[in-house]
């Protein structure tokens, strides 16, 4: 099978030939149809990213049908079409991962090839009414995008809530799930564009975040907001604290911008903010995530779609964002 493997830090991935995958006890072969790109392939890719370790085949998200089982899965799962879960060993506490836990595509082969093992528990039933692309294109940012928004920011009908950085893959599904479920959504972004694609998806404003007083404007014109959901961190963090509405909470899913420089702690305590932490999700929340997806006709956005050959190009082009929504790798027709 053709794959896209990384076979050194800081190197181009290469499309080689591989060795077709063999399901062992409890696991199955998905071959794939679409995978889909996530920042970490890139932090990957750049050594930025915790125990790389090479030769390894990237990718987390990825759909596909069944076409082999090992020992102890049901013969009949072959030929069902499916959408990978890509969390692997959450554990049993459902408030955090436990040690063991990890991501498809690194250090286990993932989805950027013609076929891929994982545990038969991590297949779930492609939704019938979304493309190869569109499916593949769920998993790692739509089940980080429902625990942040849903399960840990308990977003809901007439809560406000800020997603910050707008264009990525979780921040879209943010977007996405908050306002399927009642919520007032706001964005911030550099970008215009960006900001009218995510009214379009169902925000009521965007704002610049590099303009100055953008926070103050925020809650001058539409109140404070009772979520923020956060993937940067950075200088600009404060203001995030002066955004929040007494007994809120600002959720974070990523530190892109680093650690904030200085912590305004008398704003934290004052207004009773809660500081909240989230990574990926448990299987549980993955399906919750997919009965939501149904349940709202969510469909997930697509900024592009580019042939397994250009793997490589892809992740390069992630460097500087330029995307709204999912980058995705079609791998058969």
């Amino acid at each position: 099978m053709k794959a896209a493997v990384l076979n050194e830090v800081g190197k181009t991935l290469e499309i080689e030939e591989r060795d077709a995958p063999k399901p062992g006890a409890g696991e199955v072969v998905v071959a794939l149809k679409a995978a889909a790109l996530n920042r970490r392939d890139f932090w990957i890719t750049q050594g930025l990213y915790p125990g790389v370790k090479c030769p390894v085949v990237l990718g987390s998200d990825g759909a596909g049908v069944v076409s082999a089982v090992g020992e102890g899965v049901d013969a009949a799962m072959v030929g069902r079409e499916v959408v990978i879960d890509p969390g692997l060993d959450w554990g049993d506490d459902e408030r955090a991962q436990a040690e063991a836990f990890h991501i498809l595509g690194m250090p286990r082969d993932g989805t950027f090839a013609e076929a891929v093992v994982v545990p038969a528990g991590n297949v779930h039933d492609k939704p019938g009414r979304l493309s190869w692309a569109e499916a593949a294109a769920l998993p790692l940012g739509g089940v980080t995008a429902f625990r942040a928004a849903i399960v840990q920011g308990a977003a809901g009908h007439g809560r406000r809530v800020l997603v910050t950085g707008v264009g990525g893959g979780v921040a879209t599904f943010a977007v996405q799930f908050a306002h399927a479920v009642g919520s007032t959504v706001f964005v911030t972004s550099s970008s215009e564009a960006k900001i009218d694609a995510a009214i379009r998806l169902g925000a009521t404003a965007g704002y610049d975040y590099t303009a100055d007083g953008w926070a103050k404007r925020l809650v001058d014109e539409h109140g404070p907001m009772d979520v923020i959901i956060d993937s940067a961190g950075g200088a600009g963090y404060n203001q995030l604290l002066d955004a929040c509405a007494p007994g809120g909470a600002i959720v974070n899913y990523g530190s892109t911008a680093g650690p904030p420089a200085k912590l305004d702690m008398f704003k934290v305590f004052w207004k009773q903010l809660r500081l909240q932490g989230t990574t990926m999700g448990s299987p549980a929340d993955f399906a919750a995530m997919l009965h939501d997806v149904n349940a709202h006709a969510i469909r997930p956005v697509i900024d592009r779609v580019m042939p397994l050959a250009e793997a490589d190009a892809a992740v390069a082009l992630m460097k500087g964002s330029p995307q709204f929504g999912k980058i995705v790798l079609e791998i058969a027709a």
